[in-house]
């Protein structure tokens, strides 16, 4: 897939494309939809599949105290993105004066006059241009005049309610991994560095990898049934992570992310990875003794043994990077 991150100045988008317009986080399967549906129109037509998003998020620019924690990064975003088919992406800046911008002027400026779009699909509630004034009907309006098609995204649903990237936040906030997997129709993933630690699982007995996560959101506070993808062992370990703020011993303000790999002893610091968050074992308390806190250990490495019995690593669908 061609990525262009100044496709309104130095580079030269494709023109007469057919294109989705969204913000995409996550990429869920209401994106997902959409865009195979862009793939396909494309196809149809003889043409290029765009997708065009924006970078930082508009309202981290416009409010960022109200700025949503986003699920994945600009670069996981692109690589789910790619997965659907589409041939070029557009990563819009996304500045003060795009915002200003006008939503009819950004129509004829940029779809029109730059990109020459065939056909144009965004979101039912997806807003654009200056005040969000742009929606589905001026596409619709201003298309008729224009020599372009535009349609709202098919709406999908899962148990009864319209898939969105907040309702994905929702469900990763509260921990809820089966959830979170029925709305992206993947399992949740997070990528981060490994980074030498305390120590303190190892004395205990249950070496962790202590994980700087990249990801701006991450599941509340518990204890988690996991897979780490280690890109130097090419290679998927059955691991169960801890989330949270260790109360027992350090009752530290951070939270940290570690994870106790099954049956896996090396030393991977510094070398980055991929976790992925099949089920929520418990929340994150504090015991009253350090050998209460390993008799639980115990048990939460034997839960986890017993999820991969019935779902071995090697079964499971992992977007790896």
């Amino acid at each position: 897939m061609d990525v262009l991150r100044d496709p309104l100045g130095n580079d030269d988008p494709p023109r007469q494309t057919v294109i989705s317009i969204g913000n995409f986080d996550g990429v869920h399967i209401g994106h997902q939809a959409v865009l195979s549906h862009v793939v396909d129109r494309a196809q149809t037509a003889g043409t290029t599949a765009v997708a065009m998003t924006f970078d930082p998020h508009p309202i981290k620019l416009l409010r960022p105290n109200e700025a949503p924690r986003l699920v994945t990064t600009l670069d996981q975003r692109l690589a789910l993105i790619e997965r659907t088919g589409i041939q070029t992406t557009l990563v819009l800046p996304f500045t003060h004066r795009l915002a200003r911008m006008e939503a009819t002027e950004f129509v004829r400026d940029v779809l029109v006059d730059r990109l020459a779009v065939r056909e144009v699909y965004i979101g039912k509630n997806f807003r654009f241009g200056a005040d969000r004034r742009g929606d589905v009907a001026l596409l619709k309006s201003m298309g008729q005049n224009l020599g372009f098609e535009a349609a709202a995204a098919p709406i999908v649903e899962a148990a009864g309610d319209v898939v969105s990237s907040t309702r994905v936040r929702q469900a990763i906030t509260i921990g809820n991994a089966e959830e979170v997997a029925q709305l992206l129709g993947r399992w949740l993933f997070i990528d981060g560095r490994v980074l030498e630690g305390k120590r303190l699982g190892r004395t205990l007995g249950f070496p962790t990898l202590n994980i700087e996560v990249e990801n701006e959101i991450e599941p509340n506070h518990g204890v988690y049934v996991t897979v780490v993808n280690i890109p130097s062992f090419d290679r998927s370990f059955a691991a169960v992570t801890n989330i949270g703020v260790r109360p027992t011993v350090y009752q530290n303000s951070v939270t940290t992310v570690e994870s106790h790999l099954l049956d896996f002893t090396a030393d991977v610091y510094q070398e980055k990875v991929r976790l992925f968050f099949l089920k929520r074992l418990r929340e994150e308390r504090a015991f009253s003794s350090t050998m209460q806190l390993m008799t639980q250990i115990r048990s939460d490495v034997e839960a986890t043994r017993e999820y991969f019995a019935v779902n071995p690593v090697e079964g499971l669908e992992l977007i790896l990077p």
